[in-house]
């Protein structure tokens, strides 16, 4: 296994987990640090989908 495709799993568990933490702070606190936690927790999950897609050449350079 190339060390790029360990990366892209590892971001790619990194968003899953944020999701999952943003539907389980909306499911059980009903409060304003709730919203709050949910809110940067889907932040931080667009941010890694960004920064996954950045990686789509990787792999595919020759090596310099």
């Amino acid at each position: 296994m190339k060390l790029i495709t360990a990366h892209r799993i590892l971001i790619g568990a990194g968003i899953a987990f944020f999701v999952l933490y943003a539907a389980i702070a909306l499911a059980r606190h009903h409060t304003t640090l709730g919203l709050v936690q949910a809110a940067v927790s889907l932040l931080v999950a667009v941010g890694l989908v960004i920064y996954y897609r950045t990686l789509k050449g990787w792999g595919s350079r020759p090596p310099s």
